[in-house]
Parts: structure tokens; sequence; C-alpha cells
């Protein structure tokens, strides 16, 4: 764990560095199956976000923005200046506040189920969750060493951002100083974000792709049930994207 930034974090491989950015009540493992890949080509970095897994939030409190100031934290604290990043969910929406702090800091990243701000339906679902089925409760359990303190604390985060219009409030403009090269990835079904936010970002954000997922849900490649397309379908695919092989067809 960094001192500095709070943060637990791994890391894999040597190359360019590349980070790994879980969505919210997850941590870092749940990029295992795509971490040998990676590290085969990148330096991979991968951090279990504030207050989750075996990281700290001393606050207690949890906004994107923060986690992003840790993420940049972290790297500063490891000597990491240039990288390209891959974010999910909360992941990816602290991405888009890493990219847009710091530009210049990030060479490309990949969006899974982001989104520029929360709308009305998604902070309905946000206000009303207090307790997951038994499955994911039991994987709580387990990503979650600090036990029902710590999961109840994620929580009460969670359903803060169903109140909070300031934070995640990103307009065109804003978007459109992102410089890194950018890869939306975005299902039809997602239930908290409509796919019309991820057509927004793609359509402000200056050099970047957009993969709808027919039937995708939230949860896309991180659903063994789902429609999306296999764990080494999309490491390849993310691959070409990250090391530049698809320049020739910026917009």
């Amino acid at each position: 764990m960094s001192a500095e930034s709070h943060l637990f974090y791994q890391e894999f491989g040597k190359g360019s560095p590349l980070v790994l950015l879980h969505g919210f009540f997850d941590t870092g493992d749940i990029f295992k199956p795509w971490i040998p890949k990676f590290a085969d080509t990148y330096r991979v970095i991968v951090p279990d976000l504030r207050g989750h897994g075996r990281s700290v939030n001393p606050s207690g409190h949890y906004t994107h923005r923060e986690s992003a100031i840790d993420i940049l934290n972290l790297l500063d604290y490891i000597g990491i200046d240039h990288f390209q990043a891959i974010g999910y969910a909360t992941g990816a929406m602290s991405l888009l506040h890493v990219a847009t702090l710091q530009p210049e800091r990030v060479a490309a990243m990949v969006l899974l189920s982001g989104t520029p701000y929360f709308p009305e339906n998604a902070r309905a679902i946000l206000r009303s969750i207090y307790e997951f089925g038994p499955e994911m409760t039991q994987l709580l359990k387990q990503w979650h060493p600090r036990g029902e303190e710590q999961i109840q604390s994620l929580f009460k985060q969670f359903r803060s951002f169903g109140e909070d219009y300031e934070e995640m409030n990103f307009t065109p403009p804003m978007l459109g100083q992102i410089k890194a090269d950018t890869l939306v990835i975005h299902g039809d079904r997602n239930v908290f974000f409509p796919v019309e936010l991820a057509l927004e970002m793609y359509r402000a954000i200056p050099n970047s792709y957009l993969w709808i997922v027919p039937n995708g849900d939230h949860t896309l490649l991180f659903n063994e049930s789902g429609s999306f397309p296999g764990k080494e379908v999309f490491a390849n695919l993310a691959l070409d994207f990250l090391t530049g092989k698809w320049s020739v067809n910026k917009k």
C-alpha cells in the first residue's frame, strides 16, 4: 500500500504503464482474467479504489474526483508520468476526472460502462440500494476484508451519488479537453446509463471510438452469463487499440 495515497495496488509485467480501475463495490481482482495477457505488453498497475478491498478511506467520503486524485497521487508516488488506462463504471468515471485534471498524462484509455453524469433513472436506483442478493453479498464479504462496517460504508457512499449533482457533471466542452485516445464501450441494455450517454462521450471526446455492445448490460465482460464477446476478444481488441493499431481510423 502506498502510504501517501492510502491505496493498495498490485503490479504485473514490464513495459509502458497500464492502469486498471475497477467499478464500485469491486476490487482490482476483477481484472484477473485479463492481467496475464496485458502483462505480456505492459507494466500493469491495479489499485483497489479508496475504501474498497485492501485500500483505506480515512475521510469516509467518496467522489470520483477524489478517486482520480488518489490515482494521480499513487502514480506520482511510484514515479509514473504518462500512462494508459482501462476503467469500468466507477473506474471509467474516475478516468474522466483524471483525463480532464491532467490531460497530458493519459495517452489512451478504455471506458467501460461509464457516464459523463448521472441521469435521473440512475439516481433513483442509487438511492434505493441497501443490499444485494446472496451471491453478490458473498462476493462483497470476500472482496472487503474489514467486514460489515466496510461494506455498509460503501453502500452509504454509493447511495450518496444519487444526491450529488456537481462532481459527475461533464459537459461536452469539458470532455473536449481530453487529449487521450479514447475507446468507449457500452451495452445497449445498460439500466443505469442509457446508450445516449455513451454517444455523448464519443461525440465530445476528440480522438474517440465507440463500441455499442448488442444486448449488453452494465456489467458487460464482468458478467459470465451476459452476451459480451469472450474475454480473449476483449483483451486482443483492447491491446490493438492501446498499442495504436487503430490510429489510422481517427475521426
